[in-house]
């Protein structure tokens, strides 16, 4: 073998040990339920990635699932929060009751779309973010990809929430993307509360895509006041929950 290929494959086998090692070494934030982080490669979601949120259930358009999931997951995050957004119809007080303090929120207020992932993007470069997240309806590949290489670089984890309008917009949610994780958020029928407000809300959680792993579904209680699910207490003593009998494009 000549010297030029010796060297290219020494670089080659170079690169792929550290890019190997820097995947051991992913930090995850756990959800603190065994089934769900014992499922997922790391043992929860993993940090410094890109992760895709889409709605799910009646009225999805209108619905805040997703959202209070996404606020939950960076409320036990350490520091502020960067909130991309294209619409004034982001409620703090909602996000307040999902463990997210809204003092901890810095809104990137956008008319465009392109601008939200342009803003995500310059948000992931810098340092001190707990998390980025944007609310868009159209993520290609190209965009995608641009996010996950910006969050790896800087170990911030990038959310994305696919919002829509109408039909047509609500098919693109379905494109592939380099996202690491994808998921589907959509509300389930809970137990008569005890009194009335007092009953916890529950979704159905759905891995629709992850790298390294497999597509499941869960039945979760909904973010407590400090962002924490939980496993309802009717369905913890069960074997296992339902696999996702489907996974998402892409």
């Amino acid at each position: 073998m000549r010297t030029g290929q010796q060297r290219m494959l020494a670089d080659l086998r170079h690169r792929i040990d550290r890019l190997e090692h820097g995947h051991r070494r992913r930090a995850a934030l756990p959800f603190g339920i065994e089934p769900v982080d014992g499922h997922l490669p790391g043992g929860g979601l993993a940090l410094g990635a890109l992760h895709e949120w889409i709605e799910a259930g009646p009225a999805a358009e209108f619905a805040g699932a997703a959202t209070l999931f996404v606020a939950g997951v960076a409320a036990r995050l350490n520091g502020t929060v960067l909130w991309c957004l294209n619409r004034r119809d982001l409620f703090a007080p909602g996000l307040m009751r999902a463990g997210l303090h809204p003092d901890r929120v810095i809104y990137a207020e956008t008319f465009r779309e392109r601008d939200v992932l342009a803003a995500m993007e310059e948000g992931l470069h810098e340092k001190g973010l707990a998390a980025v997240i944007g609310e868009v309806t159209r993520l290609g590949l190209t965009a995608s990809r641009r996010l996950q290489l910006a969050a790896e670089a800087s170990g911030v984890p990038a959310f994305v929430l696919r919002r829509w309008w109408n039909v047509a917009e609500k098919e693109l949610a379905s494109l592939p993307s380099a996202a690491m994780t994808r998921w589907r958020i959509s509300p389930h029928s809970s137990l008569a509360p005890p009194a009335p407000g007092l009953g916890r809300a529950r979704w159905h959680v759905e891995l629709l895509r992850c790298r390294g792993g497999e597509p499941h579904s869960w039945i979760l209680e909904a973010c407590d006041e400090k962002g924490r699910l939980a496993l309802p207490s009717d369905v913890a003593d069960r074997p296992d929950q339902t696999p996702a009998r489907r996974a998402a494009a892409g």
